[in-house]
């Protein structure tokens, strides 16, 4: 079974950057793609980012040139690199994989 630990969320200031992991157990992940999402209060679950198996990436408009998605197959963990993060970024961030969810991770952007 697909097991998803995500880590690394924090309050940071507007401009700030921050990394995100998610850990990922239960089967081998060279071969799907992983995704991270997020939902801030009040709002719907919105993608971020996608690492795809074959190596593309896509990016969601609003993070797209600020957000970086990358992976290590060895030790199946997915990244998330935010660097000057908005206050709008501020959400639980949650790693997808195979329709699998972590509980995710809480981003703060405040000053």
């Amino acid at each position: 079974q697909v097991q998803l630990v995500e880590s690394g969320g924090g309050l940071v200031q507007p401009g700030g950057s921050l990394r995100l992991s998610c850990a990922a157990s239960g089967r081998t992940f060279s071969d799907v793609n992983m995704g991270w999402y997020r939902q801030a209060p009040g709002k719907g679950r919105e993608f971020v980012a996608i690492s795809g198996y074959l190596g593309t990436t896509l990016y969601s408009d609003s993070t797209k040139g600020r957000f970086t998605i990358s992976r290590d197959n060895a030790t199946n963990t997915l990244y998330l690199r935010m660097n000057n993060l908005k206050t709008e970024d501020a959400a639980v961030y949650y790693c997808n994989v195979l329709q699998n969810w972590g509980k995710g991770t809480q981003v703060t952007v405040s000053s």
